[in-house]
């Protein structure tokens, strides 16, 4: 999945390369802009979906979900980063 990819990339990057050059440097901006058009469209429809799919079709959903048992973790971790700090100051204070 990853090496297609990376290949699909690399052939859009090209013809949107191409795309370019026929719109700016020829007499052909018709087909310039059907290919530049093409490729954002190939970009935006086929690329980015197959991109996301390999980058999260291993994680769990509920890891990222905001719900009631997160929320929990999220407030016992900062009040464990607040104690942290508190201790320190006072130990700072006490040898000063």
């Amino acid at each position: 999945m990853r090496k297609l990819i990376i290949i699909l990339f690399c052939i859009l990057c090209i013809t949107l390369g191409y795309g370019f050059y026929l719109r700016y440097f020829t007499e052909d901006t018709l087909n310039g802009d059907r290919f530049l058009g093409l490729t954002i469209l190939a970009v935006a429809f086929i690329l980015m979906p197959m991109f996301l799919y390999h980058r999260w079709k291993d994680r769990k959903v509920k890891d990222y979900m905001l719900d009631r048992d997160n929320i929990m973790k999220m407030q016992e971790y900062r009040n464990q980063q607040e104690r942290g700090k508190s201790s320190k100051k006072k130990t700072r204070d006490t040898e000063s």
